[in-house]
């Protein structure tokens, strides 16, 4: 046993000697006592990742025990005795000497690295033991580079990178080459909203490659999975208010704490408002988003979880700008030209969510967590597009259409997972198998209009001098003419091994069985016809997924990995109305982790190889999808994050990506969006001198070099690095601790384009040097 090794403990509050007990059966280790020594003595009890002895210093803080180390395995816990002082009326001085211990849900966590994460594995297990490249962005990164969207915290992750958003209405990304097709995670469960915002989140977790097939449903490239903020038995409050650049005004509250006495019921409230302009002419975002959430802790061994989300957002739908077929490079227009329309180009989304999540514990060794959650999404969202990039460089007329209208989606989710740790022949189990649902349907009652030029209604816009309002589309004198049913329904079952031999080495080893049914029907004159048309299809495949960790010394783990898995683009309809078969994938991937500093600095080194077949892409604005044949992705992956030295935080990264597509249409070009090379680097220092104690100084670089536009590889986005900055004062004032904050996002004003959709007319420009100031206050 090492005491410097980390563990994942959930002990409950309660008498001291039952959680002392439950600390030594989770870490090994022997704790020495008398028996009246614990007697009488309350635990405020203990959960999250800590090395045993933090959570020694966690569980005896506030009593009057203390510890001392006697063995390699063992400590004893004693009264603390108090020397004899000559005045009696006087307390002798006592010296507390080490670190802050937080919990990783604690809010005041400064760190920037984490030990644990569940997303990978489903379980809490050492990201040391997993045979994963797994990364994390915790919530004190996020605060210090003051995100809004998943976007702002994926950034510092290798090999993750921003695709198109429509300017912020959606988020998709690129993880080891493939795009996720704005498929995110919500504390486990697909969010089909394309977009979360960062006001009730603690984590981002993102599992590379394949070995995210425990979700099934999933792109081969990876996962991001946000997790939420829980609910607390320690009071705390936060207000924040933001304010920056292009009329930026933002609104954050934070609550939670115990309802009861005992601690038994717990709530959290987070809340946002967001009015936000841009540099994009038009463009603005207005959300109003509350997130209650409640916690019953029915016994020690039971818990019942409520959660709710509301949201309503306003925002204007847009395409940014077009590439050049001459220069194959982004039209020399300024970077905020506009070329939608923006009196009918807008969109209303809103959200309704509710999940319910029930933990129980059948023993110390098994137990069972069943969650269910269900979305509501109501939206209208109108836009002109220009697919294709159809341009006159010479006039400057870009082809659009136009398409939009209203729409609701309902999507339901069910998981339930039994978990157990035993013991056979020496060897150590910790095993998994559940079942999972994932159910969605959509109703399409909207128009879909076409350019001019092929006998439509939708007039070009010219890119040099555009004129809005004369698009003629008026959708008061125009009858709807698209209509459809969409519907999906996914059922997966899945089983999972950790075994662990001699305290170093760890097998992983699992599977999947997904049953898919994805349908959809389309009609020119009604949503009945649409039913009428539909169509499925039925997929089955079965995933295997294993691992190998070798962990030589506690700060070493070596690992590789072989996944297959089913991918989720099977919903897309070909050209031809028909549903493409499903894609699958498979991945090859050795690493090694490694973690210094007292668990305080952890880093991960990845090669990989992804081989994705029967790949599927949208053509963008049609709502259709093709095709390409087959794609790899190989390449090697390294980050870094936690403390340093005191005072000192970083979390950096690094990614060479080769990403091409092997077989099928535009065989040996790039994939689209990807840079062959691309990283990160972000730093900050709390300054140690007194006199200069609470002010805090960041910096960071954000880098990918040139990357192809589309799959033709007909334009190139140039690279780019852009330098952002911060510096933030903490007030001396312990009763609430008020921070003044200023970041500086491109503090070169370099310009650079962030993204593309497979598409010359599908560019999101970067945006220029932009301020965030907040002021916040938490007690």
């Amino acid at each position: 046993m090492d005491i410097d090794r980390a563990y994942q403990f959930d002990i409950a509050a309660g008498p001291m000697s039952k959680a002392l007990a439950e600390l030594s059966d989770t870490s090994n280790l022997d704790i020495n006592y008398p028996t009246n020594v614990a007697n009488d003595v309350k635990s405020n009890g203990l959960k999250g990742s800590y090395t045993t002895e933090q959570a020694l210093r966690q569980l005896l803080k506030g009593s009057d025990l203390s510890y001392r180390i006697t063995g390699n395995s063992s400590v004893t816990v004693e009264k603390i005795q108090l020397a004899e002082a000559k005045d009696p009326t006087t307390m002798p001085a006592i010296t507390v000497t080490g670190r802050n211990v937080y919990a990783d849900s604690d809010p005041y966590n400064p760190n920037y690295n984490r030990t644990s994460a569940s997303t990978a594995t489903k379980t809490d297990t050492p990201i040391m033991e997993t045979p994963i490249n797994i990364q994390v962005v915790p919530h004190a990164v996020i605060q210090d580079q003051q995100g809004i969207q998943v976007g702002d915290a994926i950034k510092n992750v290798s090999g993750t990178f921003q695709g198109f958003t429509f300017g912020g209405f959606s988020e998709e990304f690129m993880i080891r080459g493939f795009n996720t097709q704005y498929a995110n995670y919500l504390d486990g469960f697909r969010w089909n909203t394309a977009r979360i915002p960062l006001a009730n989140i603690e984590r981002i977790e993102v599992v590379k490659g394949a070995a995210a097939n425990l979700y099934g449903r999933i792109q081969p490239g990876g996962m991001i999975n946000a997790v939420t903020k829980r609910p607390q038995a320690t009071p705390y409050y936060a207000l924040e208010q933001r304010f920056g650049s292009y009329d930026l005004y933002q609104t954050l509250a934070d609550a939670t704490g115990a309802i009861n006495d005992d601690g038994s019921l717990m709530y959290r409230l987070n809340f946002e408002y967001l009015d936000k302009k841009s540099f994009r002419d038009f463009d603005f975002k207005d959300r109003v988003f509350l997130a209650p959430s409640l916690t019953w802790k029915i016994s020690d061994r039971t818990q019942l979880d409520f959660d709710f989300i509301y949201s309503d957002e306003n925002s204007l739908e847009d395409h940014g700008v077009v590439a050049s077929a001459t220069t194959r490079r982004p039209v020399n227009i300024p970077i905020s030209r506009f070329l939608g329309e923006p009196e009918l180009d807008k969109s209303r989304t809103t959200l309704y969510s509710t999940a319910i999540t029930l933990n129980h514990s059948f023993s110390e060794n098994w137990s069972i967590n069943a969650r269910f959650n269900y979305l509501n999404r109501e939206v209208i969202d109108q836009q002109h597009a220009a697919p294709g990039g159809v341009l006159n460089e010479t006039t400057g007329l870009l082809r659009r259409n136009f398409f939009g209208g209203p729409a609701e989606a309902n999507s339901y989710g069910g998981t339930v997972n039994i978990n157990g740790k035993f013991s056979t022949w020496g060897l150590k189990h910790n095993a998994l198998v559940g079942w999972d649902y994932y159910g969605w349907n959509q109703a399409i009652d909207s128009w879909r209009l076409r350019p001019v030029a092929v006998g439509g209604i939708v007039n070009p816009i010219n890119i040099f001098n555009p004129v809005y309002g004369q698009s003629g589309v008026n959708l008061a004198n125009t009858p709807k003419n698209f209509f459809a049913d969409e519907r999906d329904s996914w059922n997966g079952v899945y089983f999972q091994d950790q075994i662990t031999l001699f305290e170093k080495l760890h097998i992983l080893g699992g599977g999947r069985y997904d049953w898919a049914l994805n349908g959809r029907g389309f009609s020119e004159n009604s949503f009945e016809n649409a039913t009428a048309n539909f169509s499925n299809v039925e997929s089955q495949k079965f995933s295997p997924r294993v691992g190998l960790l070798y962990q030589p010394w506690d700060w070493l783990s070596i690992y590789g990995n072989y996944v297959e898995s089913l991918g989720a683009a099977n919903t897309g309809i070909g050209v031809d109305g028909q549903i493409i078969q499903p894609e699958t994938a498979e991945q090859y991937e050795i690493g090694f982790k490694t973690e210094f500093f007292d668990n305080r600095l952890i880093s991960s080194f990845a090669f990989y190889q992804l081989t994705k077949q029967n790949m599927s892409v949208p053509i963008v604005g049609t709502g259709f999808s093709q095709a390409i044949g087959e794609a790899q992705s190989k390449g090697f992956e390294f980050d870094i994050s936690g403390q340093v030295s005191e005072g000192l935080h970083l979390i950096a990264s690094y990614a060479y990506t080769d990403a091409v597509i092997r077989k099928g249409t535009n065989a040996g070009n790039r994939l689209w969006n990807v840079p062959r090379n691309g990283g990160s680097f972000w730093a900050k220092y709390d300054l140690q001198q007194e006199t200069l104690r609470g002010l805090t100084l960041g910096a960071g670089v954000f880098f990918q070099d040139q990357r192809e536009g589309d799959m033709a590889n007909s334009f190139e986005l140039p690279g780019y690095a852009r330098v952002d900055a911060l510096i933030k004062y903490k007030l001396p004032i312990a009763s609430a601790k008020t921070t003044f904050q200023l970041n500086v996002e491109n503090l070169l004003d370099h310009q650079y384009y962030a993204g593309t959709a497979n598409d010359k007319s599908f560019i999101n420009p970067g945006a220029p040097r932009t301020f965030i100031g907040s002021i916040r206050v938490e007690f």
